[in-house]
């Protein structure tokens, strides 16, 4: 198959939509697929074979100059005064003007492909596409509805509150577009019954293919880091549930003196997590990681004692299997898809409510005096990522679910 995947930002660092745009499109490739990824800034890593078209945006989040104000010469048109003009209301375009431009990018390119893969874009555009005549298949990792809700919840004042409901204003766009979107793939049961429940969306058009660990995360060949535990965040948001995990182990530290607490994340500076590590006194306890290769962060995986994954939420949570691929023992949130991921409690992690900040302590407390039960829970989960999350059988079945909306599409249009 000829198959346009899109993706309004995919590097990796952006979190778990840039993963699944390199190792998605990787498989498919070597299944014998023909793959062409089109992506607005920041631009995703492809493997070879893969195709990159770049869709160009003003790049105002972009780092080290986040709500830049562009100079004039560099608006082109309409949809850019647009994305800088809805910047400037404090709410986010680029779902939004990453679907208008490519819409009028694939105009002049139907004939080139067999299906388009929305990579949730979600965007009016991606609408437009599947009316020039191409059938259309779109992932929604999980609906940020929730990500809005726990956001609202930590704001301070109404200012912030106000803030926030801008920011999150493209999800208005991606409720109506979601509803008529005719095949949708999610990664977890969690996420396909958020989306239900928050887009509307019919469940009999979800299909659940959950994600894949990529093969370069193994077990460390040398001993871990005695006291060391990690954590994963991809963006510094109260989802993430660092705050919980910075007073378990600020509570940690008034018992034992040998801890350490990495967190592979690049925190907002003058933020809320940095304003807690500095309130908590344990500034110099905790490391912060962040811009390092991927063969460093399987090094830095397989160097902890404990990896914690203390989410609010999560659709489906890449880290917690690439943890679990790294044989690295758990302490887990009972959140979204993550007991999906872990399996039954006392498997491979230990699960504990969200946000509980002493039932978290003291599930990593008794880990830590447990050396037995981390081995246990480390080959448990290695041997469960083997079993069970491959990027090559989710290249498989998406594949199918791309040939069943080619065949919809074709039974359709018979019938017109």
């Amino acid at each position: 198959m000829r198959i346009a995947l899109l993706s309004y930002r995919s590097k990796p660092h952006c979190g778990g939509q840039g993963v699944y745009v390199r190792h998605l499109s990787r498989e498919l490739v070597a299944l014998g697929h023909d793959v062409e990824v089109f992506s607005g800034q920041p631009y995703p890593d492809l493997d070879p074979g893969v195709r990159l078209t770049k869709v160009p945006s003003l790049d105002l989040y972009r780092e080290p100059d986040p709500f830049r104000v562009p100079k004039p010469r560099e608006f082109r048109d309409l949809v850019d005064v647009e994305e800088f003009l809805t910047m400037c209301t404090a709410g986010f375009p680029e779902p939004k003007t990453f679907g208008r431009r490519i819409a009028r990018a694939m105009r002049g390119r139907v004939g080139d492909f067999d299906v388009v893969h929305d990579n949730q874009v979600l965007a009016h555009g991606i609408l437009d596409i599947e009316e020039l005549g191409l059938p259309v298949v779109t992932t929604i990792h999980h609906p940020i509805t929730v990500d809005r809700r726990l956001d609202l919840a930590a704001a301070d004042g109404w200012r912030r509150r106000l803030a926030m409901r801008r920011w999150y204003g493209f999800l208005r766009m991606q409720t109506k577009v979601a509803r008529r979107a005719r095949s949708i793939l999610t990664a977890s049961t969690a996420s396909k019954r958020d989306m239900v429940a928050d887009f509307g969306v019919d469940p009999a058009r979800v299909r659940i293919i959950p994600l894949g660990v990529d093969d370069g995360f193994r077990p460390p060949t040398g001993p871990r880091v005695p006291g060391r535990i990690l954590a994963m965040a991809s963006a510094d948001m109260p989802v993430k549930g660092i705050a919980t995990l910075l007073e378990a182990f600020a509570k940690l530290r008034t018992e034992r003196e040998d801890l350490e607490l990495l967190l592979v994340t690049k925190p907002q500076a003058g933020g809320r997590t940095e304003q807690l590590v500095d309130g908590l006194g344990i500034r110099e306890h905790v490391r912060f990681v962040h811009g390092i290769s991927d063969a460093q962060l399987v090094e830095v995986m397989g160097s902890a004692e404990i990896g914690c994954v203390p989410s609010l939420y999560e659709g489906f949570s890449l880290p917690t299997a690439e943890l679990m691929a790294c044989g690295t023992p758990l302490v887990v949130s009972d959140a979204g898809a993550i007991p999906e991921v872990v399996g039954p409690d006392g498997l491979c992690a230990d699960l504990v409510p969200p946000g509980d900040v002493g039932a978290l302590a003291a599930a990593i407390a008794a880990l830590l005096d447990d050396p037995g039960r981390r081995e246990r829970y480390g080959a448990a989960g290695r041997a469960r990522v083997e079993e069970r999350f491959s990027w090559r059988a989710v290249a498989a079945a998406t594949a199918a679910a791309y040939q069943d909306e080619i065949d919809a599409r074709l039974r359709r249009d018979a019938h017109r």
